[in-house]
């Protein structure tokens, strides 16, 4: 066989070797796109499916990992994100996240949630102190929250999720700086977040946060009810609207 038929057939198998590693790559490519583009229905479907049911924990693929436990809502920023269980990289891919063992979304304690800074969480970059964001609840319920505090942690220091505080608190992470060029440094970008009302002690007394003083009742309570007015947990009978828990009671 001469030299020129072989050097022919090499170049073949080469030129067919090429061939199918760029079928291969584009197939990877047009399977990355499709999981991009299915993915967030599933999960909506997933998630009215717990809304419809109040079935918990409804996978939107038979070997996900993760599922809707929330939404989280800045209609400031237009922003409509549904919050997934769990912060592993396979669910932030997907969504933001809530980080274990954080409190569960509307539970009292801290609620860690964190999220890419080039994706679903870049918009925290134009979040400003005093600005509402809600969570909505797989039970249907809406909570109200103020970004109370806007500020940069180096996670090597301090940890998120030491904090054992009996109110309820949000918390939205993402890595620092948002343009950054490698990812994986220690600073995390935290947003702090606190509700505008609150039911103390599950008393079905709604009282709204008003300012310095604490928070200012918002519903009309029945006659003879009580409720925590001093950090001494002091008892005084509320009477009507307007009466003020002070800030040391919560």
């Amino acid at each position: 066989m001469s030299l020129q038929i072989i050097s022919k057939r090499r170049a073949e198998f080469l030129i067919l070797c090429l061939l199918l590693l760029g079928i291969y790559q584009l197939s990877g490519a047009a399977m990355i796109d499709m999981k991009a583009t299915l993915a967030p229905v599933l999960i909506e479907k997933s998630w009215n499916q717990t809304l419809r049911t109040g079935e918990l924990a409804v996978k939107p693929w038979p070997w996900a990992d993760t599922w809707a436990v929330g939404r989280l809502q800045v209609s400031a920023l237009n922003v409509d994100l549904l919050v997934l269980e769990g912060d592993s990289g396979s669910a932030l891919a997907f969504g933001p996240g809530r980080a274990l063992p954080s409190a569960e979304l509307g539970a009292t304690g801290t609620t860690v949630i964190g999220g890419h800074r080039d994706t679903h969480f870049a918009f925290l970059e134009q979040l400003r102190k005093g600005q509402l964001l809600h969570i909505a609840l797989p039970s249907g319920k809406r909570i109200e929250y103020r970004v109370q505090e806007i500020r940069i942690v180096d996670s090597d220091q301090e940890s998120l999720l030491v904090d054992i505080s009996t109110e309820k608190k949000l918390l939205l992470v993402t890595c620092y700086p948002f343009d950054a060029i490698l990812a994986g440094g220690p600073l995390r970008y935290v947003v702090t977040a606190v509700p505008t009302q609150l039911d103390l002690f599950g008393s079905g007394l709604i009282w709204s946060r008003g300012g310095p003083e604490g928070y200012r009742l918002a519903t009309e309570p029945p006659l003879g009810h009580f409720a925590a007015t001093d950090r001494h947990g002091d008892l005084e009978p509320v009477m009507a609207h307007g009466d003020t828990v002070r800030g040391g009671a919560i």
